[in-house]
């Protein structure tokens, strides 16, 4: 007789408040995980960018030479690299280890709302506020970026890179998939300005926000409208959205103070996270574990599931 497989555990929501930490560089537009949840960035508007330990609460390093905010900032895939945008129009690319600037690449006509590297960390994609995306190639020492993607109407908000996919919402209510293996572009209107978008973990889906203070997942594939998600409130902001780490729940920044969580499937609130009085600006999901950073004016918060201890020295 052969024993039925254990249950899978439920997955658990991180509820549970560890860490609030001042960050020390005005207001913090955004909160970023590394590639392996262990550290993250904020993104500062006194120009900085800052890479800290969350679950101690320790700053690592400081990254100075920003012109204006720091909007957004990614990592490589091997942590020896980070890229940032702002509202210098100027993407950055930076040297983790030296804190030193590596190449500052300009040609965005409007702020950088968002930037991304590719897998191999050769090529950094940025979005702007002038409707386009441009491709910089890393190992390059030409100033021009290496492709324009200008298919937007309106400014790009939002950009996100799988391993032969970009992901794109922008302020003209679209949200487009450029598919580089096939060289097709497909498009989804959705109506609203979008704010956010992003991939499931497991690539079959794309979740996107906007102004209408909704999130609709999409079958990526077909298009196909799998659920709608409301009950938070996004009427202005550029606010983040993203999946949870077993792709169990839809989450979402707010402008009441609150995140939001959403069971995917059933598409009923599951919690509402009250996290201060003011717009939630923020917020990064650990790729393996239920930890959430969210950013508020100038501190960011850390959250765990309720069950979770600290270990010594990182309580």
């Amino acid at each position: 007789m052969a024993f039925p497989e254990p249950k899978p555990r439920p997955p658990e929501l991180p509820q549970k408040r560890l860490k609030t930490l001042d960050c020390g560089q005005g207001a913090v537009r955004a909160v970023r995980f590394n590639v392996d949840g262990n550290y993250c960035l904020t993104c500062g508007s006194d120009k900085t960018l800052k890479l800290w330990n969350p679950l101690r609460g320790t700053l690592l390093r400081t990254y100075s030479g920003h012109g204006y905010e720091v909007l957004d900032a990614a990592g490589s895939f091997d942590n020896s690299s980070l890229c940032s945008g702002g509202g210098d129009k100027a993407v950055v690319l930076w040297d983790v280890a030296s804190g030193q600037v590596v190449r500052k690449f300009r040609g965005h006509a409007g702020k950088v709302n968002t930037v991304q590297f590719n897998e191999e960390a050769t090529v950094i994609l940025s979005g702007s506020i002038d409707s386009s995306i441009r491709c910089w190639d890393c190992r390059s020492r030409r100033p021009e970026p290496v492709q324009t993607l200008d298919e937007a109407r309106d400014g790009v908000s939002s950009v996100k890179v799988s391993d032969h996919e970009v992901l794109a919402g922008s302020v003209d209510g679209r949200m487009r998939r450029y598919d580089l293996r096939m060289g097709q572009l497909f498009s989804d209107y959705v109506g609203s300005p979008i704010t956010c978008t992003c991939f499931s973990r497991d690539g079959q889906c794309t979740l996107v926000s906007s102004l209408d203070s909704t999130l609709r997942l999409l079958d990526k594939d077909t298009g196909e409208l799998l659920g709608e998600y409301k009950g938070h409130k996004n009427q202005e902001y550029k606010l983040d959205c993203c999946l949870s780490e077993r792709d169990t729940h839809v989450v979402s920044c707010s402008e009441d103070g609150k995140v939001f969580f959403w069971d995917l499937v059933e598409g009923v609130l599951a919690l509402a996270l009250p996290v201060g009085c003011g717009v939630v600006q923020s917020l990064a999901y650990h790729p393996t574990e239920p930890c959430l950073l969210t950013a508020m004016g100038g501190s960011i918060q850390c959250w765990r599931e309720e069950a979770y201890e600290a270990e010594d020295g990182a309580g």
